[in-house]
């Protein structure tokens, strides 16, 4: 039988089968468009080959480190988001735009070269695409004991397919569950009100994508960033979606408008939004190519509650609800919007595809050694996976930061080492801690093996990961220039920063071991 059946061929659910797929697990993916991507779009800005986004174009590399690593792996080419210090604002209809200063706008984003289209083509092309299923739209889920059978509607066809699966995960907005999704038996009262509550990030808004000739915005010094802050505004923001060089040229837009406001101007729409882009940047403009996107005329992304109530702010998302297991870990609830951090971004799809990856994997391990599946659907020891992964992405700049404090101090013995395990052992400590918040107690004795080698297991390759990026920062810092020992350690030192790292993490693990009330250490 299918292991895993996944809803959904957005980034979330791809990240999902590239998980299981690289594990050996077998798996399904099902999505309702007859393309994939969910809300990641490019298309052709029809000027030069330059691609462009109608869905999420940007991601934050210094707060997103399952996107920075993701973009690494895959070998996705990224550029800097064009922010050189200016903004065009319009604030009165009757008067011209006025330039002003700002900081950086868009606080160090990146896109991709491509668009996310490249990415969403990265992640199918490693998949097997016997797997990869368009056209489905589920309909009904019911829970069999021991599996699930799943109901979807062939787009093709129109007729109805049926699929079993050990367990499925539901990489969709919540929203769309709880209005067109039958359940058997019912989901608990909790669980459906979590769902209605779930706004869809952007399901509501609309984007437009402008290819020009030129960069007529740039050749008068312009930065391409604009805001319209007036009642009569068509377009609330727009930014610019050249490529590196600016030699390929586009704007791009957020629609002031609402869902009811843009269906009623109807064709009258993209003259409208010409005519703005124009009176922002000049009637060059007015000769673009448009390319739009209303999301809220998407029915697999936006649910009637969300086009009747757009956002005007990031909700929090942060719902434990959406991140428990049901139906005895057979069902799980994934998706931008179930995150814990992150919600509605990329990053917290990203999120939410590890969760239900670890939770696969560990119930097929557990499953198969005798043991409990539902251990792996536990909430609060998720919640402790998902810190340790974000927090070691910090790890590097909280050691840059350490080695300076250790050199201002004029402690330059071993500057390298002493920053180092000023670094693991504050990560350690507020591990820690934050096991302490947990149950560890009322886990089964049974159990505590197998949930003892699923808290470590995101430790795993941290220390030399950590002293890899450490020595890769000596070698280019021009503060450690005159200590050579520290800018090129020689291999006795480098053995001696690896054995005190490996000392570390063993206490760290006994420590583990004794809140466990374990009684055998865990291997290094």
């Amino acid at each position: 039988m299918l292991e895993t059946a996944i809803i959904g061929g957005g980034v979330s659910g791809l990240v999902l089968a590239r998980a299981l797929h690289r594990a050996g697990q077998s798996f399904a993916l099902f999505e309702a468009r007859e393309r994939l991507g969910g809300r990641a779009l490019s298309v052709a800005a029809g000027v030069d080959g330059l691609s462009g986004d109608l869905g999420p174009s940007w991601y934050w590399p210094q707060t997103q480190p399952r996107m920075r690593t993701l973009i690494s792996e895959l070998g996705l080419e990224t550029l800097a988001q064009h922010d050189p210090g200016t903004v065009r604002v319009l604030e009165d209809p009757d008067h011209e735009p006025v330039t002003r200063a700002t900081n950086e706008l868009h606080g160090g984003a990146r896109r991709l070269v491509g668009g996310m289209g490249a990415l969403v083509d990265a992640l199918a092309h490693e998949l097997p695409g016997e797997a990869l299923h368009c056209g489905h739209v589920l309909r009904a889920v019911h829970d069999c004991g021991n599996h699930v059978e799943l109901r979807f509607e062939d787009i093709e066809t129109r007729g109805f397919v049926t699929v079993q699966a050990r367990r499925v995960a539901l990489a969709l907005p919540p929203r769309l569950l709880a209005e067109h999704v039958r359940f058997t038996p019912a989901l608990p009262a909790e669980l459906l009100t979590a769902l209605v509550a779930t706004p869809t990030w952007m399901a509501a808004q609309a984007k437009v994508l402008l290819g020009c000739e030129r960069a007529y915005w740039r050749e008068a010094g312009h930065s391409g960033n604009a805001f319209a802050q007036h009642a009569q505004a068509v377009l609330a923001e727009v930014w610019d979606a050249c490529d590196a060089s600016g030699g390929k040229a586009a704007l791009g837009g957020f629609l002031a408008l609402g869902p009811g406001l843009r269906e009623r101007f109807g064709q009258g729409l993209p003259l409208l939004i010409d005519n703005q882009f124009a009176r922002l940047f000049g009637s060059e403009l007015e000769d673009g190519v448009q390319h739009y996107q209303d999301w809220a005329q998407e029915s697999f992304t936006c649910s009637t509650l969300d086009s009747e109530q757009p956002l005007n702010e990031h909700p929090d998302y942060d719902t434990p609800a959406l991140r428990a297991a049901y139906w005895g870990g057979r069902l799980h609830f994934g998706g931008a919007e179930t995150a814990a951090q992150h919600g509605g971004y990329l990053e917290g799809a990203l999120e939410a595809a590890a969760r239900i990856a670890r939770r696969c994997l560990n119930a097929a391990e557990v499953a198969a050694s005798g043991g409990d599946a539902m251990l792996a659907s536990v909430d609060p020891f998720d919640s402790f996976i998902d810190w340790v992964e974000q927090r070691r992405g910090q790890l590097a700049e909280d050691y840059r930061g350490r080695l300076n404090a250790v050199l201002a101090s004029g402690q330059n013995a071993q500057a390298t080492l002493h920053a180092l395990l000023g670094t693991v052992d504050s990560f350690y400590t507020d591990a820690l801690m934050r096991l302490g918040t947990l149950a560890l107690a009322a886990v089964p004795a049974g159990e505590r093996v197998n949930l003892r080698r699923a808290l470590l297991t995101p430790f795993s390759g941290c220390n030399s990961a950590l002293l890899g990026a450490a020595l890769s920062h000596n070698r280019s810092s021009c503060a450690l220039s005159n200590f050579p020992h520290e800018h090129g350690p020689d291999s006795g030192y480098r053995r001696t920063i690896e054995l005190e790292l490996a000392s570390a993490w063993q206490d760290f693990v006994l420590d583990v071991d004794e809140r466990l009330r374990g009684t055998q250490p865990l291997a290094v």
